[in-house]
């Protein structure tokens, strides 16, 4: 018979020399499966083992690959010490243990907790030693939770990293000290804008100067921080001077609790109401004295424009600048309206600046149209030779393509609720939990309901247009007497636009129009 021992040790571990080594508790527990599995002559497979792992984690890296394993029958028997070792999640366990291990032919053994896959009667103490483990992790949870709320509500700094600006204490944990060099990054930044400055030109200023945005700061400092992948991720951006600027943790109080946990079960995190957010004043040294910061909010708040519902601009997210890609931004100077690449103002090496006026684009694209339909298109020739099928046969193939995907959603989202409702009945999920997540669902099976129902109502004007025969004129003038775009015609007609910088001999624009058709 061969055997895989799994290990696994959650704790935080401080026996260990280096990051490398295993802990000390892991050792234990392979020595002592080591020799349960020699006692009784099995072959030892492999050895897996995940050091710093909770037993709710299900991307623990061994414990993947023991499943993996499992499932290419690379071994008879798992070798734990205890059930919780291998996890603490009950549906994992009947998922496991008491569904695809028997089908896989697996046998499951703990020691400590006797549990043990091939000994009848021992399913129902498994299920309770799971039961317990799942309560447990729910405890812990809710014990951390509250232990940090009354962290947070006494003023101390709850997180890995420090805003930038400030640094940990280390002789008082949970209160922060400012960080001089990165502090007076913060003091300007805040003074250039008093002084009418935008979040973009700040950005440039910063930029232009070399000096390293928070991500790229914390790097260098040697702070363990994950940097985000992606283009330019190393550069100031208008969003990080924006949020900068109305973080009350620059005049001394600590603002916490922005977001919370979805579930025990999961990392993810979803952001609060406002009036959730825990605020406690003085907690810490300002590095921004009250009378700028009150001078700094009166100019964000005249700086805010209201968003108005339902407008969107004639290219929006259609036109992207043709060296980095990027989507373009819309901007209005006295009347007129502009799009100009979002890295325009970031850095001088960042983007090379493309821009266009809305007018112009509007106007070449219609330019272009025109000549498209005079090089290839004849009227009078069209009407009488050329045949509508094949293009209208292409639409109702696209409307049935689209009926059949929606209509496939709304029966999985109708799956899901169902799902949820029967990991509330098996307390997999509590109350909330289930109102919170079944609301989604209901809310994107609606959504599915609504474009079934479009989808389905084009289909039918398709299929009675394709059968009418003297609608081939209407067809060609809806075509090629546009006179001005509109957002509907932008959709139907450009899948995109990208935009490059004007040449200084010609002055031309290079624009590439991708079509639709």
């Amino acid at each position: 018979m061969k055997v895989a021992i799994y290990c696994r040790l959650s704790e935080e571990d401080r026996n260990k020399q280096f990051e490398t080594d295993d802990s000390e508790s892991i050792q234990n527990q392979k020595s002592m499966l080591i020799q349960y599995a020699m006692d009784r002559q099995w072959e030892i497979y492999n050895i897996y083992s995940d050091d710093d792992y909770t037993g709710a984690d299900r991307n623990r890296p061994s414990f993947n690959q023991l499943l993996n394993d499992a499932e290419n029958h690379k071994f008879d028997i798992i070798l734990c010490k205890t059930q919780s070792r291998f996890t603490r999640e009950l549906e994992l366990v009947e998922k496991y243990i008491h569904g695809v291990f028997p089908l896989w032919h697996i046998r499951f053994i703990s020691i400590v907790d006797n549990a043990d896959t091939e000994i009848r009667g021992n399913k129902k103490s498994r299920q309770i030693n799971g039961l317990v483990n799942e309560w447990y992790l729910e405890d812990m949870s809710e014990n951390i939770k509250s232990v940090l709320t009354n962290r947070r509500k006494n003023g101390f700094h709850i997180g890995a990293f420090a805003l930038y600006g400030y640094r940990k204490d280390p002789d008082q944990k949970g209160h922060l000290l400012i960080d001089e060099k990165a502090a007076e990054v913060v003091r300007e930044v805040f003074y250039l804008f008093s002084q009418g400055y935008g979040k973009t030109a700040i950005a440039r200023i910063l930029n232009d100067r070399g000096i390293p945005n928070p991500t790229e700061y914390k790097r260098i400092h040697g702070l363990r921080y994950q940097q985000p992948k992606a283009k330019n991720s190393t550069l100031w951006k208008y969003f990080a001077i924006s949020a900068m600027l109305v973080n009350e943790i620059y005049i001394g109080n600590m603002v916490q609790g922005r977001y919370g946990s979805v579930s025990y079960k999961t990392k993810k995190n979803k952001p609060l109401p406002k009036e959730q957010w825990i605020r406690v004043e003085n907690t810490h040294e300002p590095l921004i004295d009250r009378e700028l910061w009150e001078r700094v909010q009166t100019l964000v708040k005249q700086k805010a424009k209201p968003f108005i519902s339902g407008a969107i601009g004639l290219f929006a997210k259609k036109a992207r600048c043709m060296n980095c890609g990027y989507t373009m931004r819309s901007s209005k100077n006295r009347g007129k309206h502009y799009l100009q690449c979002s890295n325009r103002h970031v850095a001088k090496d960042a983007c090379i600046g493309s821009f266009i006026s809305v007018k112009v684009l509007e106007q070449t694209i219609l330019n272009e149209l025109r000549r498209i339909m005079k090089e290839y298109l004849d009227k009078d020739e069209l009407v009488q030779k050329v045949t509508f099928e094949n293009c209208l046969n292409e639409k109702i193939k696209k409307s049935e393509k689209e009926v059949t995907v929606y209509g496939k959603k709304i029966v999985e989202y109708a799956k899901g609720i169902k799902e949820l409702y029967f990991d509330k009945v098996k307390g997999l999920i509590s109350d909330d939990e289930f109102f919170e997540y079944s609301r989604d669902f209901r809310r994107d099976k609606e959504w599915a309901e609504a474009l079934l129902k479009e989808a389905e109502e084009q289909l039918d004007t398709l299929i009675v247009k394709r059968e009418s025969t003297d609608d081939r004129r209407h067809i060609i003038d809806e075509h090629t007497n546009i006179t001005s775009l509109n957002r509907e015609i932008i959709e139907k007609l450009i899948d995109c636009v990208y935009v490059g910088k004007r040449a200084k001999e010609t002055k031309q624009i290079p624009l590439e129009i991708h079509w639709n058709f």
